[in-house]
């Protein structure tokens, strides 16, 4: 539903909104590549329009525009950059709150910090919802250049537990608002069991990057060949490290077992999901991975390294298996043993799907409408009714 804001509205220096609207100024990068911050920017927005809120995309990671700019390496940064610092400054002054998903790293410096102080200057509240799985070791780093803009935000909002706690030890408040996963999109296949306890179908869905841990993966997926032959491993994402682990699966003999199936569409992502029996994440580094949750949804039972926020999104024996990250043979041995153990399995698959609820869109997007509405002066009562 539409939704009307107050006769004293909080943005007195910007034009009167539409009646019965709500404008928010979404700033965050879309696909491809298709990363979690980028798919849940997506989604959000997609989500935001569709119950009738007025979504102004200000998107970070823009095509090159003529397209050979891009080839100028170096230099490409600057025009990008101009553009984006260009159309923030217009969409500032014309919506109602402004929602800056931001990372560590370049990423914050380039874009996140500018969204901040310009929302500021502009005086419209900013919503900074930080997402970056690296955020301690950025802000020892880096937190003397990053204090003044995080002290820019009306409301820092973080998707987890873990990242809530790294913002606390830096003297910052937080809210947690959970990522979104799409609950028809990502459903379960009608039986839960493996077809066969021999020929287990493993899926990992992450880019091709150091930190996600696919070398270890491999390691560990060939320990597990030597106790079930006839399993298989797809790999779905695209990233520089392709071509790296592709010649890592040749040399441990398992190439006919692998199969990187390249980026997939969500769609194309659910169908795998409800092909495969067991969803891995080795990442070494990691907040809160969209992928746990897709796989959760998808009946799934999730064995993942114990990192980062992972902790505070399944636990131990419950809703997934945990290994220390970097170790293929404990990796290796609960892969061995949710797909040998059908109680276990069972249990892993049931529990993570009454978990994952939790995280479903009719749970997170009315939070989200409460915090826009709050920070820009609308009605209570209205962003509870939505």
């Amino acid at each position: 539903m539409l939704l009307s804001k107050k006769a004293a509205g909080s943005n007195s220096n910007h034009p009167a909104p539409e009646e019965n609207t709500l404008r928010v100024g979404l700033v965050g990068p879309l696909p491809p590549p298709s990363g979690g911050m980028a798919n849940q920017t997506r989604q959000l927005m997609e989500l935001l329009v569709s119950r009738g809120i007025a979504v102004t995309l200000v998107r970070v990671n823009e095509p090159y525009r003529p397209a050979w700019v891009g080839k100028l390496k170096g230099i490409r940064a600057v025009p990008r950059l101009m553009a984006y610092i260009a159309r923030l400054r217009r969409v500032a002054r014309q919506v109602d709150v402004l929602h800056v998903m931001a990372n560590s790293g370049w990423s914050w410096h380039l874009f996140a910090a500018p969204a901040l102080w310009i929302a500021w200057l502009n005086k419209v509240p900013v919503v900074l919802n930080y997402r970056g799985g690296e955020a301690e070791r950025f802000f020892v780093r880096s937190m003397r250049w990053i204090r003044p803009s995080l002290e820019k935000a009306s409301l820092i909002a973080v998707p987890s537990g873990f990242l809530q706690a790294v913002f606390g030890r830096f003297g910052f408040d937080t809210t947690v608002v959970p990522n979104i996963v799409d609950l028809k999109r990502f459903r379960p296949k009608p039986e839960l069991s493996p077809l066969h306890t021999q020929r287990p179908h493993i899926v990992i869905a992450r880019n091709l990057e150091p930190i996600y841990g696919l070398t270890t993966a491999l390691r560990a997926f060939a320990l597990l060949l030597r106790e079930k032959p006839g399993a298989r491993l797809s790999i779905a994402g695209s990233g520089p490290q392709r071509q790296e682990l592709e010649d890592l699966a040749l040399a441990l003999g398992i190439g006919q077992n692998v199969t990187f199936t390249g980026r997939l569409s969500p769609d194309e992502m659910a169908e795998l999901y409800r092909q495969a029996d067991v969803m891995l994440n080795p990442t070494t580094v990691d907040n809160m991975p969209n992928s746990i949750l897709e796989g959760m949804a998808s009946g799934l039972p999730i064995v993942s390294t114990h990192v980062g926020g992972v902790p505070y999104m399944v636990e131990h024996e419950k809703t997934a298996l945990l290994v220390p990250p970097e170790d293929p043979d404990a990796m290796s041995e609960q892969l061995v043993r949710v797909t040998s153990d059908m109680a276990l399995y069972k249990s892993l698959a049931e529990n993570g799907l009454a978990e994952v609820t939790r995280y479903g869109i009719d749970a997170i997007v009315p939070e989200w409408v409460r915090i826009y509405c709050a920070l820009a002066g609308y009605d209570s009562a209205l962003s509870e009714s939505w």
